[in-house]
């Protein structure tokens, strides 16, 4: 088969799309032939070196495709049967792509109780984009900061796959959101999509434009996960009691500590990461049902990965980038 992988660390030009022997599906495991796979920013830091990672490598946590054959005792699937995959592996302790070979390839064999059968309603690719960054959204506002119906959600940098997971999430809940990004075009984009408010956090205020959307109240939960550039707004724009749920910390992890907004405002600040299998079931159920969507920006063929890579890297994107795997090989 063909994949996508990494033998040494570095920028996009170390992917390398080479021949590698098929996989064989073992005791409990589904071998899927890929029609389509998401890119994360976890593929960008792993090819930019993660040393936990063994090379060589193939990169890529999502995935959607056909069923090309199990293993030993599976039952319940039949060749042909459109699935997707949840990336989360150990009850999310590891992931597709990191801890195990992964979906940028023609065929993966991955365990029978990862995979699930595609939601009729979306394409491959769409299927493709919603796994990690839905799951990681759904255990940020619901398992951990329990969003409920009205609240306000400030969700930062609304072009990155979580951000827009979020934002989606928590307009299925029937909350309210205020989206931030640097650029206007994406804010306007945000804005047809349905966000409540919209603020260009380069150009403008954001604890200003918090507080008029709310009514001075404040957001009830902040999605964080830009760090020391964001890290300090967030408190401040946050409401009284209000929960700030934390996912990564793309521009560095040391901000200010700000220790006397926490406790003043009686703050909870939730630390969180990929999710459960009942974080992944709760985030299909909404996706399966309608009641979220996930919004892909632009697809690339599987041999343009290394063009992909740099597109995602640009920051130019809102929503998912997919790689297509033909269909025909």
């Amino acid at each position: 088969m063909k994949a996508v992988r990494i033998h040494e660390d570095g920028g996009p030009e170390v992917l390398r799309y080479e021949d590698v022997q098929d996989p064989v599906p073992g005791p409990g495991e589904v071998l899927i032939r890929l029609r389509a796979a998401a890119l994360n920013h976890l593929d960008l830091w792993v090819r930019q070196g993660l040393p936990s990672v063994p090379k060589p490598r193939i990169l890529g946590a999502d995935g959607a495709g056909e069923v090309a054959g199990v293993g030993a005792g599976v039952s319940g699937f039949a060749e042909g049967d459109p699935v997707v995959i949840n990336p989360g592996l150990a009850d999310g302790a590891q992931i597709v792509g990191e801890h195990r070979d992964g979906t940028h390839a023609e065929l993966i064999a991955v365990p029978a109780e990862n995979v699930y059968p595609k939601p009729d309603s979306l394409s491959f690719e769409e299927a493709a984009a919603f796994p990690l960054v839905f799951e990681t959204a759904y255990r940020m506002l619901v398992t951990k900061a329990r969003l409920a119906d009205g609240e306000w959600v400030l969700v930062w940098g609304i072009g990155s796959g979580v951000a827009t997971a979020s934002f989606q999430i928590a307009k299925a809940l029937g909350a309210r959101t205020i989206v931030t990004s640097s650029s206007d075009e994406k804010l306007a984009r945000a804005r047809e999509l349905g966000a409540d408010a919209t603020v260009n956090h380069a150009s403008g205020d954001v604890t200003a434009a918090v507080r008029e959307a709310t009514g001075g109240h404040g957001a009830d939960v902040v999605v964080e996960h830009v760090g020391e550039d964001t890290w300090k707004t967030s408190l401040q724009a946050a409401a009284p009691a209000a929960r700030i749920a934390v996912c990564g910390a793309t521009s560095g992890p040391n901000p200010p500590a700000q220790l006397h907004r926490i406790w003043w405002k009686q703050l909870t600040v939730y630390g969180s990461t990929m999710g459960t299998r009942e974080d992944f079931e709760g985030a299909y159920e909404l996706v399966a049902s309608g009641k979220a969507k996930p919004l892909v920006d632009r697809v690339f063929p599987l041999e343009q990965a290394a063009e992909a890579h740099a597109y995602l890297e640009s920051g130019r994107q809102l929503g998912k980038v997919v790689l297509a795997v033909a269909a025909d090989r």
